[in-house]
C-alpha cells in the first residue's frame, strides 16, 4: 500500500452558496455576541467569589475577555461535519491508505475545564472516495473545540470520518499532555496520554495496522 496526497477543496462555482454561507455565519456570530453578557457576568461572579477585586484595573475587562476566549475554545459546538466537508468529497479510483499526521489540536478537559493538547494522526483506507486533506484537520478541530475527554474525542473523529467517507477502515491515534495532570493533582509534567481507535480493516488486519503504525512512527 502507498500514501496518496489528495487535492484541497475546489472553490464553489455556485455564486448563491457563498452568499448563503455568509448569511449563516453572520447569524451565528450574532447569536454568539448576544450570549457574551451572560457568560461575562458569571466570570465576574467567579472572580469575586475567589476573593479578587474585580474592579481593579487589571481585571476590569477580564470577564469579557474570558467570555470571548471560552466561546472560541468551544466553537466546535457551532460547527458540523456537513459545514466542513461542503462538497470536498471526491470520487477517485483510489483504494490505498491516506494519512495526515502531526495535526496539532487543543481541547478543554470536561472534568476541570483546563487544557489538554497534542497531536493527532489520522488515516483512512479509501473506498474510491477521497476528501480534501485540510478537511481531516478541520474534523479534528471541530471535535477538539468542545469540552472533551481524550478517549471520546479520538472515537468521535474516527466515527465522523467513517460515516462521511464510508472507507474500508479508519485509524486515529492521539497523544496529548493534560494540564489537569501537570498543574494540579499528581503534577506529573512529562506524562503523555496516548489513545487510539481502529475501525474496519485497521482493526481486522494486523498488516494494515502495522503499516499505519510504521508510517506514523508510533511503534
Amino acid at each position: 500500500m502507498g500514501i496518496q496526497a489528495t487535492g484541497c477543496l475546489n472553490q464553489c462555482t455556485n455564486e448563491s452558496k457563498p452568499h448563503l454561507h455568509q448569511e449563516v455565519k453572520n447569524l451565528k456570530n450574532s447569536v454568539e455576541t448576544n450570549k457574551l453578557p451572560c457568560i461575562e457576568k458569571f466570570y465576574l461572579t467567579i472572580l469575586s467569589e475567589l476573593g479578587e477585586d474585580a474592579e481593579r484595573e487589571g481585571l476590569l475587562r477580564t470577564p469579557l475577555r474570558a467570555a470571548k476566549a471560552m466561546q472560541f475554545l468551544t466553537k466546535g459546538y457551532k460547527e458540523t461535519i456537513r459545514d466542513v466537508l461542503n462538497e470536498a468529497i471526491f470520487d477517485e479510483n483510489h483504494e490505498e491508505m491516506v494519512i495526515v499526521k502531526d495535526i496539532d489540536f487543543f481541547s478543554l478537559c470536561e472534568h476541570h475545564l483546563v487544557p489538554f493538547f497534542g497531536k493527532a494522526h489520522v488515516a483512512y483506507l479509501s473506498n474510491r472516495k477521497v476528501v480534501g486533506l485540510s478537511k481531516i484537520a478541520r474534523i479534528v478541530e471541530i471535535y477538539s473545540r468542545r469540552l472533551q475527554v481524550q478517549e471520546h474525542l479520538t472515537k468521535q473523529i474516527a466515527q465522523a470520518i467513517s460515516e462521511a467517507l464510508e472507507p474500508a477502515g479508519v485509524a486515529v491515534v492521539m497523544e496529548a499532555n493534560h494540564m489537569c495532570m501537570v498543574m494540579r493533582g499528581v503534577q506529573k509534567i512529562n506524562a503523555c496520554t496516548v489513545t487510539s481507535v481502529m475501525l474496519g480493516k485497521f482493526q481486522d488486519d494486523p498488516k494494515t495496522r502495522s503499516e499505519f503504525i510504521a508510517l506514523t512512527g508510533k511503534n
